[in-house]
C-alpha cells in the first residue's frame, strides 16, 4: 500500500485536508468541553447531595474531554461502500431507519459514508460525528476489515503522526483486485516507535485476534495465555474501556477493577485508561485487595505454597464453625406475666438448620435470634395473643435470647481465627484432619506464637487467609468486571480471593503460563479458573508478537522445553539487525562491562532497562552512581533526561523497554528457590526487550541458552 507524506507534491492536497480536518475536529472538541464548562446546574438539583454527585460527574466529562496535544485525535479513516445499517437484497435494500433503496445501496444520503476513527466521539456544532469512537460498532473494520472479507469499507486509510501533528497517510483500497497486498508501514512504525514514559494505549494497532478478544460480550470470563509481546496487558486494558463503553450505565453501579502484580506494574500502566477518557477504573494489587491486617512478615517458601492451596478454605471453614456448640439447656424469656420456654432440641433443630443451610457465619448468627423469637411467637399466637413483627425484634433482643446465641453461635472474628489456627496445634490438627499431613500441619504452625493480634507478624499469605475467613463470615462485594494481569502467579487461595470480587460479574484473565514465578505458579488456565469460580471459561491464546524482536525472542524461548513443556513458542513480527548480543567477560571486568552497555545503549533513542538478580542490584547501583549514569526505580517514569531504569528481576515482569542490559543470568537463576523458578524468572528478563537485548555474564549461561547463541568476549 503506498505511503504518502508531504514530500509527494501530488498528495498534498489530500494531505492538507486531513491536517484540516484534524484542526477542525480539535476546535470541536474545545468546543464540547467549554459547553460543559459552562453548564449552569444551579436550578435542576433538588438538594446539595444531589448537586455534589452532579458536579462530579460534569468535573469528570470535563477530564474527559481534555485534548492531549501530543496524542492523535484520530488514526484511521473508513470509506464505506454503502451507508452503514443497509442490508442488502438482490433488487432493493431497506436501512435500519426503514427506508428502501436501490439494490446499489444507492439513494437520499445512502451512498458510502467516510468516517474518522479515534480515541472519543468528536461532534461539531450541529452534532454530526467528526471523530468516531474507536469502540463504536461501525468502526469494528478498521481493525478486522481484509482483502477476503473487506465488510463493505472501499478503503481504509490510515494516519502518521510526529508528536500531535499529522504528516502521513498511507491507503488501502481492500475492494480493489489491482492492488497488491502489502503490510501497512505506518502500523510497523507505530508498533516500534520508541518507549519513552509509561505505557500507551495500542488502539490505533489493534490486531483482529486481539479485537476479538477486546470485543468479547461482559456475559462470560475470558482467559488469555499471551506469550512476551502479544500485547496481553493492552487487550485486556482496551477491553475494559470497550465495556465501559458498551456497558456504561451497568458498570457504572457496579464497578470495575484492574488487578496487576506489584505498585511498579500499575504506575506503569496507569495512563492507558485515561489516554482513553475511561477515568473511574481502580487498580490494586491482590496484597491490597486483603490488607485487613498490617504485613511484617514474610513465608519461607513451603510454608507460602500450603497457606495458598486451595485445601486451605475446608480448613478454615471448620475454625470457623468450630465455635458452634449444640444447645444443652432450654431458654425461657419472660415477657410481663408470663413465660415462654423453648425446649433444648427444637433450639437444636434451629441450629442444625442454618449450618446445613451453609449461609455465611455472620448471616446465620444474626438470623438465629430471629428463628428463635419466630418459635416463641407461635406459642404466643397458640394461645390466644396477636404479636406483630415488634414483638418479634423486642424477643430477639431479650438477654436469654442473646445469652443462648452467644453460648451456641458466638461472633467469629477472622483475624483472630487465623492466628488461633497457626497458634495453636491442636486446634489446627483438629481443623485439618484428614485434609493436611502432619508434616503439613508443622510447617504451617509459628515456631513462636504471638501473644496477641497487634503483636502478630502476618505474611502476605496470612492475608489471603484473614479474607477468606472474612468471606466465610460476610459475603464479599462483587464488581461487575475485574481484570487480572500476570495471573500465573497467583496461589490458589488468591484465586479464590479474586474470584470473589467478581462472583456475580466477569472477569478478563491475563498471564503466560512460562512466566509463573512462584513455588505455586498456575499449572493449567483450566485448574486457575476453577479455582478463580469461572470453571469453563474459554482461553485464547496469542502467539504473535509485535515487541519482542524475533531475534530475542527465539533465544528466549529455548528455555520453554524446560520452564513450559508443551507450551507453543511465540513468533514476532519484528526483525531488527544487531537486535541480540551475548558477550562473556571475566568476573573483574563484568561491573564495567555492563557499564559499557549502558552507555552503548543510551546512544539510541528511547528507554534503557539494566536489569539484574536482586542480589546485584547494590553493586550495580553504585557503580553507575560512579560513573556519572543517572537512573531510575522501576514504575518511575522516564523522559528524555532520565532513560536508564535499574530494574531488579523480581519486579521487571510486565514491564518493556527499548533496549534492555541483562545483567549475569546465572545469578537470576540461583536467586529463585528452585531452578525452574528460577529459568522462568531469567525468560521474564530476556523478553523485556523492545529493540535490542545485551547479555553479560561472567558466569557460565544455563545450558539451555548455552548453543542458542554467540559469547563474545
Amino acid at each position: 500500500m503506498p505511503l504518502h507524506d508531504p514530500d509527494h507534491a501530488q498528495d498534498a492536497n489530500p494531505l492538507r485536508a486531513e491536517q484540516t480536518h484534524l484542526a477542525e475536529s480539535r476546535s470541536a472538541l474545545t468546543a464540547m468541553r467549554a459547553d460543559v464548562e459552562a453548564l449552569d446546574i444551579s436550578d435542576v438539583t433538588g438538594n446539595w447531595v444531589n448537586a455534589k454527585i452532579l458536579a462530579a460527574e460534569i468535573d469528570n466529562r470535563i477530564k474527559a474531554l481534555a485534548d492531549l496535544s501530543h496524542t492523535p485525535l484520530f488514526f484511521g479513516r473508513l470509506d464505506y461502500l454503502h451507508a452503514p445499517g443497509v442490508e442488502m437484497g438482490r433488487g432493493s435494500a431497506k436501512r435500519s431507519d426503514g427506508r428502501v433503496v436501490a439494490g446499489d445501496g444507492r439513494a437520499e444520503g445512502a451512498e458510502g459514508e467516510q468516517f474518522y476513527i479515534g480515541r472519543r466521539h468528536v461532534h461539531d456544532a450541529h452534532g454530526d460525528p467528526m471523530v468516531i469512537d474507536w469502540r463504536a460498532p461501525v468502526s469494528q473494520p478498521f481493525y478486522r476489515a481484509s482483502r477476503v472479507e473487506p465488510m463493505d469499507v472501499r478503503l481504509r486509510r490510515r494516519f502518521g503522526y510526529t508528536g500531535g501533528e499529522l504528516t502521513a497517510y498511507e491507503d488501502e483500497h481492500l475492494t480493489d483486485p489491482a492492488e497488491a497486498s502489502t503490510s501497512s508501514k505506518l502500523l510497523q512504525t507505530e508498533i516500534e516507535r520508541p518507549r519513552v514514559g509509561p505505557m500507551r494505549d495500542i488502539v490505533a494497532t489493534i490486531q483482529p485476534e486481539q479485537d476479538e478478544i477486546v470485543r468479547a460480550g461482559i456475559g462470560g470470563t475470558v482467559c488469555v495465555q499471551g506469550a512476551p509481546g502479544t500485547g496481553k496487558t493492552a487487550v485486556g486494558l482496551h477491553r475494559v474501556a470497550y465495556l465501559l463503553y458498551a456497558h456504561r450505565e451497568r458498570l457504572a453501579r457496579t464497578g470495575t477493577l484492574v488487578i496487576g502484580p506489584n505498585k511498579s506494574f500499575l504506575q506503569y500502566i496507569e495512563q492507558v485508561l485515561p489516554a482513553l477518557g475511561e477515568l473511574q477504573v481502580k487498580q490494586a494489587t491482590v496484597d491490597d485487595l486483603v490488607a485487613h491486617v498490617t504485613v511484617r512478615g514474610t513465608d519461607p517458601a513451603e510454608r507460602a505454597r500450603i497457606k495458598g492451596d486451595a485445601r486451605m478454605a475446608e480448613v478454615l471453614r471448620r475454625a470457623v464453625r468450630s465455635g458452634i456448640r449444640m444447645p444443652k439447656e432450654p431458654i425461657v424469656v419472660v415477657r410481663g406475666s408470663r413465660r415462654w420456654r423453648v425446649p433444648a432440641y427444637e433450639l437444636e433443630e434451629l441450629v442444625r438448620e442454618l449450618m446445613e443451610r451453609d449461609i455465611r457465619y455472620g448471616a446465620a448468627h444474626e438470623a438465629l435470634p430471629q428463628r428463635i423469637a419466630h418459635n416463641i411467637l407461635v406459642r404466643m399466637e397458640e394461645s390466644g395473643e396477636a404479636p406483630d413483627d415488634r414483638v418479634q425484634d423486642a424477643v430477639a433482643r431479650n438477654p436469654a435470647v442473646k445469652a443462648a446465641v452467644k453460648e451456641v453461635w458466638p461472633k467469629a472474628d477472622p483475624a483472630k481465627t487465623v492466628l488461633r489456627l497457626l497458634s495453636d496445634a491442636a486446634f489446627l490438627a483438629e481443623c485439618a484432619d484428614g485434609i493436611l499431613t502432619p508434616e503439613e500441619q508443622a510447617t504451617l504452625l509459628w515456631e513462636k506464637p504471638p501473644r496477641s493480634l497487634a503483636s502478630a507478624k502476618w505474611s502476605p499469605a496470612d492475608t489471603v487467609l484473614i479474607d477468606e475467613t472474612l468471606d466465610l463470615v460476610q459475603r464479599t462485594h462483587s464488581l461487575g468486571h475485574v481484570v487480572l494481569d500476570e495471573a500465573q502467579d497467583l496461589s490458589p487461595m488468591q484465586y479464590r480471593a479474586v474470584g470473589r470480587r467478581c462472583s456475580t460479574g466477569s472477569a478478563t484473565v491475563l498471564g503466560d503460563i512460562a512466566q509463573g514465578t512462584t513455588p505455586w505458579a498456575t499449572a493449567s488456565w483450566e485448574e486457575a479458573l476453577t479455582h478463580l469460580g469461572k470453571p469453563g471459561a474459554p482461553v485464547e491464546e496469542l502467539t504473535r508478537g509485535f515487541r519482542v524482536p524475533r531475534g530475542v525472542i527465539a533465544y528466549a524461548s529455548l528455555l520453554l522445553p524446560t520452564i513450559a513443556p508443551g507450551l507453543a513458542p511465540a513468533t514476532s513480527v519484528r526483525e531488527s539487525p544487531g537486535d541480540l548480543v551475548i558477550r562473556r567477560t571475566g568476573a573483574e571486568e563484568l561491573d564495567a562491562a555492563v557499564l559499557a552497555a549502558c552507555h552503548d545503549a543510551l546512544a539510541y533513542e528511547g528507554s534503557i532497562g539494566l536489569i539484574a538478580a536482586d542480589e546485584r542490584i547494590a553493586a550495580l547501583a553504585a557503580a553507575l552512581e560512579s560513573a556519572g549514569l543517572p537512573y531510575l526505580a522501576p514504575g518511575e517514569e522516564t523522559s528524555a533526561q532520565a532513560r536508564l531504569t535499574l530494574v531488579p528481576a523480581t519486579l521487571a515482569k510486565g514491564l518493556e523497554y527499548d533496549y534492555v542490559v541483562l545483567d549475569e543470568p546465572a545469578a537470576i537463576v540461583s536467586g529463585e528457590p528452585d531452578e525452574r523458578t528460577g529459568l522462568r524468572r531469567l525468560y521474564v528478563a530476556l523478553t523485556r526487550a523492545v529493540s535490542g537485548l545485551a547479555v553479560l555474564h561472567a558466569k557460565p549461561l544455563p545450558e539451555e541458552l548455552a548453543a542458542g547463541g554467540t559469547s563474545q568476549r
